[in-house]
């Protein structure tokens, strides 16, 4: 079993030493999901939202949180970051969220990833939620990572979502 990279003995919490690790071209994917009423997704795809258009401010939020990701989870390392895209679409109950982030780095961009994700699902709340609190964020997980020592992995039953 694999241990936890961000503790030394006694559980005291660092952060970890990369300087040794190759500089290797690294890309990682994320997915979520905003699941809403029909209501709110026939506003949406209307234009008829309080706000404006939720989905390109989503993508926008996305693409700043992949930038500020070591400045919101304490442990990270900053990354040059060389390519971000979000991608955010309706689909039959809500709003799906892709994000894929490519740096080239010691250490891997699934944080990135994850954080882009993360805050594009918390802005169509935002921007949603006059219409409806009850949205659900969910299914937030890592769909592919690539690069680094421990090569690619592929979330279980994910290949399609990875071509995205």
């Amino acid at each position: 079993m694999a241990k936890l990279s961000h503790y030394k003995k006694g559980a005291k919490v660092h952060m970890v030493d990369v300087t040794s690790k190759s500089v290797t071209e690294r890309t990682a994917i994320a997915h979520g999901s905003v699941r809403m009423s029909r209501e709110v997704l026939g506003k949406i795809r209307r234009m008829e939202t309080p706000k404006g258009n939720p989905l390109e401010v989503a993508r926008i939020a996305g693409i700043a949180a992949a930038k500020r990701t070591a400045e919101l989870i304490p442990l990270c390392h900053p990354m040059p970051l060389t390519h971000i895209d979000v991608t955010v679409r309706l689909c039959e109950n809500g709003v799906e969220i892709s994000s894929r982030v490519t740096a080239t780095a010691r250490t891997g961009v699934e944080m990135e990833a994850l954080c882009a994700t993360s805050v594009a699902a918390l802005t169509i709340y935002d921007m949603c939620k006059a219409l409806d609190k009850g949205m659900e964020i969910t299914d937030i997980y890592l769909v592919e990572k690539i690069g680094g020592k421990s090569g690619r992995y592929l979330r279980p039953g994910a290949a399609g979502e990875a071509r995205r």
